[in-house]
C-alpha cells in the first residue's frame, strides 16, 4: 500500500534536511498541476498560495505526485541546476532509503 500524501511530502522535506538539494515535486491536483519546492525540510507551492500552518498538509490528499526533479541548491528558476530529473515516487525510495527516512 502506498502511503498517505502528506507522509510522501514529509519525508522528502525529511531528506532534504539531509541532503543539501532542492526537490522540486509536480503533481497533479483536481485537473491542475501544482509544483511544490523542498528545500531544508520546508515546502513551498510554486503554483497555489502556501499555508503559514506547517502542520497543514502541501497538496491535498487526492493530489497525485507526476514527477519529482533533484537540484542543486540555492534554487534558481530561471537557471535551474538539475541533479536529475523525471523520479518517481517508486525511483526516488533509495536516495530516501541511503539517508534513513
Amino acid at each position: 500500500m502506498a502511503p498517505s500524501l502528506d507522509t510522501s511530502i514529509h519525508r522528502l522535506e525529511r531528506y532534504t534536511e539531509k541532503q543539501p538539494e532542492v526537490l522540486l515535486v509536480t503533481a497533479m491536483v483536481e485537473g491542475e498541476i501544482d509544483q511544490v519546492a523542498i528545500f531544508r525540510g520546508f515546502s513551498s507551492s510554486l503554483v497555489r498560495s502556501t499555508a503559514f500552518d506547517p502542520d497543514l498538509p502541501m497538496l491535498a490528499e487526492n493530489a497525485v505526485i507526476q514527477s519529482i526533479d533533484r537540484l542543486q541548491s540555492p534554487y534558481d528558476p530561471n537557471h535551474p541546476r538539475y541533479i536529475q530529473q523525471g523520479l518517481t515516487w517508486e525511483t526516488i525510495q533509495p536516495l530516501l532509503e541511503s539517508v534513513g527516512v
